[in-house]
């Protein structure tokens, strides 16, 4: 009998990776391609889906050759993606309309400060589960519609279609199916989180024609056969990045936590089939959807500036040479030195959501070295992840017992402890370490019956490493207290205009 296997495409902030899977949940093999992140204006981040979408034609079958494998030996396909991201596109060309508008990206700032305050708002934060924020899709709908003339018009009679990415790989891999998943529907502020589906107010709240919308399916089941790429082979799931992470990580039980350190870091809880409401600061959200099975619900602490407050450590100070020495230099030194960097570059995310603020280095003195500065960058990271994790204790009144964590910057060590020091609780990585990726597969693998049940999949999930708390009590909450004042001067940076 011929082996079989599962392809996952990830297709993050800063590049696309196709990865294949045996059944053992082992990385087979992978191929990966970086494409250009633009900046037009300051606080606006920008991608060409186009060249993404080339790269994943490339990557696809060249992932497959390096694996030795051909098309008929896949089984099925799933797709993880950047999650808010947002593209329009022309349904007759298929080209896109413009840039596609990062997750990252502020422009629509100023629209959100007066749409947050307009007839209507608590309707769309009452079916969305979610605060007016520039990090979500609807928003930016809204934004991108009013900029082109006739471009409205076009999108009523269905001319111009809306997706986030995994609705824009769909769609090119399938040659026209335009659907999405529950899970990145629900980063839009237009799907109503009870029905599952786009919530006619909220579409009529920020002017989005229906006709422009894709089909809202659940994550986990066949969307259709690809005729590209992966010619002939069932595309069996979609889920956002960090859902997938949290699938990847078979954190299937409520309670239980992943934090993904990528660009930004992304914690997500598991509270089963409940919509957990947050008076705290976070994200309600759909951690996923198998079909013909009602949704598991998550509590979301989105973290806007981690890993890349270490690129910007490496390439706009150059301090660094390369990611990994900033453990080394942070290694010189015993402590901070009493310096600490809160990175708001974009404003800050979870728990606060204050766009208006702007980053800051406190407590600099001439004492300070760059590795004091490398020691603060890292400790930003920790201390964003207690403050969620300290908003997600008191939302879910459920106390977080271990955190699994998951990404590039769980290879710190350094880091990895002084998480586990300032949560007090243990951090565990699996030896799987592209979870985003591996969930993607677990689900398609799922839909197509490659793996029997989420217990299965449970099986293949292995600690790799752990790091246990050893910092003195009095010393946290000395420490959390000073990151705490930093923040506040973080606040009213930017002045909204009169």
């Amino acid at each position: 009998m011929t082996e079989r296997y599962v392809v996952a495409i990830d297709q993050g902030t800063t590049s696309t990776r196709c990865i294949v899977f045996d059944r053992n949940g082992q990385l087979v093999s992978l191929a990966q391609q970086e494409h250009k992140q633009y900046y037009p204006k300051p606080g606006w981040v920008e991608h060409d889906a186009m060249e993404i979408w080339r790269n994943v034609e490339r990557l696809g079958p060249e992932a497959l050759r390096r694996a030795g494998i051909g098309p008929e030996q896949v089984a099925a396909v799933g797709i993880a993606n950047q999650r808010e991201t947002t593209l329009l596109w022309d349904r007759a060309t298929g080209l896109p309309v413009g840039h596609a508008v990062v997750w990252q990206d502020t422009r629509t700032d100023a629209l959100v400060n007066s749409m947050s305050l307009t007839i209507g708002a608590d309707q769309v934060r009452h079916d969305s589960a979610l605060p007016f924020a520039t990090y979500f899709s609807g928003p930016r709908v809204a934004w991108m519609l009013a900029q082109q003339p006739g471009l409205r018009e076009r999108a009523e009679r269905g001319e111009v279609l809306f997706g986030t990415m995994e609705t824009w790989l769909i769609w090119k891999l399938t040659g026209g199916l335009h659907v999405t998943d529950v899970t990145n529907a629900s980063r839009t502020m237009m799907m109503d989180v009870h029905t599952l589906d786009w919530s006619p107010s909220s579409l009529e709240f920020f002017g989005v024609p229906k006709a422009m919308m894709p089909e809202v399916r659940a994550s986990i089941g066949v969307f259709g056969k690809a005729t590209s790429a992966f010619p002939g082979v069932r595309i069996g799931a979609a889920l956002g990045d960090q859902q997938a992470a949290l699938f990847g990580q078979t954190c299937f039980t409520p309670g239980e936590a992943k934090c993904t350190y990528g660009t930004g870091s992304f914690l997500l809880l598991n509270t089963g089939g409940e919509l957990i409401r947050s008076t705290h600061g976070l994200l309600s959200t759909v951690a996923y959807q198998i079909a013909g099975e009602p949704a598991a619900y998550a509590l979301e602490g989105s973290i806007a500036i981690t890993g890349s407050l270490v690129q910007w450590f490496r390439d706009q100070l150059e301090l660094i040479a390369s990611a990994p020495e900033i453990e080394t230099l942070a290694r010189t030194v015993a402590d901070n030195g009493g310096c600490y960097i809160v990175p708001a570059f974009s404003g800050l995310y979870a728990p606060h959501w204050r766009s208006e603020a702007r980053g800051v280095i406190v407590g600099l003195t001439s004492y300070i070295t760059k590795g004091h500065l490398a020691r603060a960058v890292l400790e930003a990271t920790a201390w964003q992840t207690r403050e969620v994790v300290d908003a997600m204790n008191a939302d879910s009144r459920l106390t977080l017992k271990t955190l699994k964590v998951d990404g590039g910057m769980t290879a710190d060590n350094l880091l990895m402890q002084f998480i586990a020091d300032v949560l007090d609780v243990p951090v565990v990585r699996p030896l799987a370490a592209e979870t985003v990726s591996l969930g993607a597969a677990y689900a398609a693998g799922l839909a197509v019956g490659y793996w029997p049940d989420l217990e299965g999949l449970r099986r293949n999930w292995h600690r790799a490493g752990q790091w246990l708390p050893t910092m003195d009590s009095e010393l946290r909450d000395t420490e959390y207290g000073n990151w705490q004042r930093a923040v506040e001067r973080t606040f009213d940076w930017i002045k909204q205009p009169r």
